[in-house]
């Protein structure tokens, strides 16, 4: 890991969590205490009675077990009801609901998602105090969703069976013959994090012509051994060294690590990285806007960033964040981003992925 984590995050990218993590990490402990708000020592709220709040989130149940209770302590008053929910389900519902909108806050979605919702009127403008600190590549230029974290896509490799300098470097080296039967892939389709790397590399050789991205794709099933059926097989693999080599989500990679002691290490491409965007809107018509604006100010706060980002391995969208409040490995990686057309990306994954399955998938060896 190599580089300045750039105090500019604006370098591009939600299963967001996209909008979620796919390996969800082990339950950590709440460290408790009252955080400090982004304006300074935190302070109950002022007296304004009971409110709720109702959020609709596809974040993982230990991220907001460690926000819900520290909210709570500075606002009280508050009564805060999350309900789980794929990224995909929140735009489906909130969709449903646009007449009578039963929730406040959307909290974990894809910048696929938010956008289409922001598209639809589903979404409330509001411009939060930290606007200024969220790269434009992280937010709807019309205030209408904001990227809570970063997700990279990276090289993730055994670091028992290979040193750095034996796994490839950027993409294209992914394709060379000398690593055929080396790499392992999370069954594609079922996974947002490998449509989004497999789009990338589709898109990064030519949207107009993706036949240029189909052979490429090609060349790297000729040295794929095997696609596993979820990410609990790819650990499999990986840890028995059937694969050595595999495509993967940058937190997830450090979670399986850091947290669960899985020999993995990872490779951050010379060329940049597809990141991903995993962002919060206010949800129009919200009930308890109020309520809602208090919660979007105090997540985004750089005491809860830079907490996320220790416990969880969260990149922050913010640019202001303390270095010294950051981890080690999180101060010395440049977020260097993948040139991307996210739109043109949404418009084309299913052709793209469908054509793959169909075409690709299993016949690069022969």
């Amino acid at each position: 890991m190599r580089g300045v984590f750039a105090s500019s995050l604006a370098l591009t990218v939600a299963a967001c969590s996209g909008g979620g993590q796919e390996a969800k990490p082990a339950d950590g402990n709440n460290t408790g205490g009252q955080p400090a708000a982004s304006g300074g020592e935190a302070k109950p709220a002022e007296t304004e009675g009971d409110q709720k709040l109702i959020i609709y989130t596809a974040r993982d149940k230990n991220i907001f077990e460690i926000v819900l209770p520290k909210f709570n302590e500075k606002y009280p008053n508050i009564e805060v009801e999350p309900l789980e929910m794929g990224a995909q389900q929140i735009l489906e519902r909130v969709r449903a609901e646009k007449a009578n909108p039963q929730a406040d806050f959307w909290w974990g979605g894809t910048q696929s998602a938010l956008s289409t919702a922001a598209d639809e009127g589903l979404l409330e403008p509001y411009k939060p105090t930290f606007a200024d600190k969220i790269p434009d590549l992280y937010k709807d230029p019309q205030d209408r969703w904001y990227g809570e974290m970063l997700l990279p896509e990276v090289i993730m490799y055994n670091s028992q069976a290979l040193k750095p300098e034996e796994v490839p470097q950027d993409w294209d080296e992914l394709i060379d013959p000398k690593y055929k039967d080396k790499i392992v892939i999370r069954n594609v389709l079922q996974s947002g994090t490998m449509r989004t790397i497999y789009s990338a590399m589709i898109y990064r050789q030519g949207s107009d012509t993706p036949e240029k991205g189909y052979e490429w794709l090609k060349r790297l099933d000729a040295n794929t051994k095997e696609y596993t059926q979820d990410p609990t097989n790819l650990y499999l693999k990986m840890d028995r060294q059937e694969g050595v080599i595999s495509l993967w989500n940058l937190q997830d990679v450090l979670i399986q690590s850091k947290q669960n002691n899985h020999p993995y290490d990872f490779i951050y491409p010379k060329s940049g990285a597809p990141i991903l965007v995993d962002g919060v809107g206010l949800i129009k018509g919200a009930k308890n806007a109020d309520a809602a604006k208090k919660f979007y100010e105090f997540l985004f706060s750089p005491e809860i960033a830079a907490q996320l980002a220790k416990e969880r391995y969260q990149f922050p969208s913010r640019t202001d964040i303390n270095k010294d409040e950051l981890p080690d490995f999180m101060k010395n990686l440049e977020l260097k981003p993948l040139e991307l057309d996210w739109k043109v990306m949404a418009e084309k994954e299913k052709e793209w992925m469908q054509h793959w399955d169909e075409n690709i998938k299993g016949k690069g060896k022969k």
